[in-house]
């Protein structure tokens, strides 16, 4: 995955099963800081090793660029990212791109956000909503619930 430094705006590749930790900028050794924004999966491989490796929970959602309601979902998932920062990874799964993934899962309608601990799903939300009401169905919690 590709972060890019807030100070120099370098580019830093970070691999998929640290994006929790406390990563430093290659060219000016800045803290990149927890993930605040979505993380775009752009491979089957990636996405395996998000949803296994990563030490937090892993909020993914599954959307396509034609579908209306994942682009009204979309600001929610920013901002349920920002809110949630350093407690748990967002995620976006282009369905159009990674069919293969989305079938693994029998995605059927979307956006559909499945919630991943350790590896398993642990929790599956459709349709477009609200971020608070994303957290709380997958079981987030409240405002600021530890995740």
């Amino acid at each position: 995955m590709i972060r890019r430094c807030p100070r120099c705006d370098a580019k830093n590749r970070i691999p998929e099963a640290k994006l929790d930790a406390a990563a430093l900028c290659g060219q000016c050794r800045t803290p990149l800081g927890p993930l605040t924004a979505p993380i775009a999966v752009e491979s089957a491989a990636g996405f395996d090793t998000l949803v296994s490796k990563s030490s937090l929970p892993v909020l993914v959602d599954f959307w396509a660029a034609w579908c209306g309601p994942c682009r009204a979902v979309a600001p929610e998932l920013e901002k349920l990212a920002e809110r949630l920062a350093g407690e748990v990874v967002v995620a976006r799964l282009d369905t159009e791109a990674l069919p293969q993934v989305a079938g693994r899962y029998g995605i059927r309608s979307i956006p559909t956000m499945i919630l991943f601990r350790e590896g398993a799903e642990a929790a599956r939300v459709s349709g477009a909503m609200p971020h608070d009401e994303i957290a709380r169905r997958v079981g987030l919690g409240g405002p600021r619930a530890r995740v």
